[in-house]
């Protein structure tokens, strides 16, 4: 009797939370990453102290500024592809994406999108973070949804933290269809 051999295991998702400030990356990346047994990185985390103080001062970040953050985040998920990871990431346009995806071409991407409305208050009400709410139009206005050949899926963030879990988890291993 010939014995077919198993099939590997699917490889451990790599996962972009993206979208811009206040729309709940941080939380629903945590709570992504604890669901699917991964771990999990906040990209500001991984921006230089001069980001950090532009930001803090209310001046928005040049492509220039981005670069060696997004390279950052991008050796990130590139040093995690054996364990997978999920990653807090704005990654607003697509040529963010493209850069990350370019260390990690694997990554599969979730945008939280949101009402301005709720966004502001998100930011508003938080504390201890250096975007300041005088940013988040020039976020919107920066931001560039996934496009249909993009890998991920697009989330309304006015649904519970659970429920985006759930959408989200099943969209990165397959378990369900994605929309957009």
């Amino acid at each position: 009797m010939t014995h077919q051999p198993s099939p590997p295991p699917p490889a451990p998702p790599l996962v972009v939370v993206m979208g811009v400030s206040g729309s709940g990356k941080s939380t629903v990346g945590a709570a992504l990453a604890a669901d699917l047994g991964v771990p999990f990185t906040d990209a500001d985390g991984l921006h230089p102290a001069a980001n950090v103080a532009k930001m803090r001062a209310g001046i928005p970040l040049t492509d220039a500024d981005r670069a060696p953050w997004l390279d950052a985040v991008g050796a990130e998920l590139a040093g995690h592809a054996r364990t997978g990871l999920v990653v807090a990431c704005s990654a607003l346009r697509r040529a963010y994406r493209d850069r990350l995806r370019g260390h990690a071409p694997a990554t599969v991407f979730l945008h939280l999108a949101g009402d301005r409305a709720v966004l502001a208050d998100r930011m508003t009400g938080r504390e201890g973070h250096f975007m300041p709410p005088a940013l988040l139009d020039s976020q919107i206005d920066t931001l560039e949804p996934l496009a249909a050949d993009e890998a991920g899926t697009t989330l309304d963030t006015a649904r519970p933290v659970a429920e985006l879990v759930a959408t989200g988890a099943a969209a990165v291993t397959g378990t369900e269809a994605c929309s957009r």
